[in-house]
């Protein structure tokens, strides 16, 4: 087998996620241009307002699309908090486009359509490289992850193990610290000798001797 097709199968699943995140990565970059050349050439809305909503617009249809396609074979940890989350980096992304559209403009002071989209396509190629690291780390993950509570979006504690089974202890029925286990029936421990007229009490040796002598 020659080195690139064991190259290739090593790294199989990682090309197939980029060519699907591609995918997605390209469709979303036709949603914001369309969405920010209507309202920027066509409706003369600022350049950063623009971007802003092609973005948004953009971000709902590629995290559905990611979801249920790029990366389906990754732990779902709750709609709620994957769409937060996605967001939350998806603003991060935009920030970074952000700063190269206003480097173009306010920096190098080019505007117009032609360095609207210039600079679009710069700053959405490295935003896209940010997005696809970060969505494996915090959104998508893999499916060995610890389980992620829904109401924290933080991993779940796991339960501690009981070091004599291996298994972890029932809720309330944790032994508590210094606690002996009971001792099993019918042992010397097990003996009840509270009770005066117990002829299995044990008697002290010089008055056994002196009963028997008696």
């Amino acid at each position: 087998m020659s080195f690139v097709a064991q190259l290739y199968r090593r790294f199989a699943h990682i090309v197939h996620e980029l060519a699907k995140f591609g995918s997605i990565g390209a469709l979303a970059f036709v949603i914001t241009t369309g969405v920010g050349n209507v309202l920027h050439v066509g409706f003369g809305v600022g350049e950063l307002t623009s971007t802003g909503v092609g973005t948004v617009v953009a971000a709902t249809f590629s995290y559905l699309a990611n979801r249920y396609w790029t990366f389906r074979h990754r732990e779902q940890t709750g709609m709620g908090r994957e769409y937060v989350t996605f967001f939350v980096l998806n603003g991060i992304g935009l920030l970074i486009t952000w700063l190269i559209q206003g480097f173009t403009k306010f920096v190098l002071d080019q505007r117009g359509w032609i360095a609207y989209n210039a600079s679009l396509i710069i700053g959405t190629a490295i935003a896209t490289l940010f997005r696809y690291w970060a969505y494996k780390k915090w959104v998508f993950l893999p499916e060995d992850a610890p389980p992620v509570a829904p109401a924290t979006g933080l991993p779940e504690a796991s339960a501690p193990q009981d070091t004599a089974s291996g298994q972890a202890p029932s809720p309330g029925h944790a032994p508590s610290p210094g606690h002996a286990s009971s001792p099993a029936p019918g042992t010397a421990a097990a003996r009840d000798y509270s009770h005066p007229l117990d002829s299995s009490r044990p008697e002290p040796e010089g008055l056994a001797e002196f009963t028997r002598a008696h």
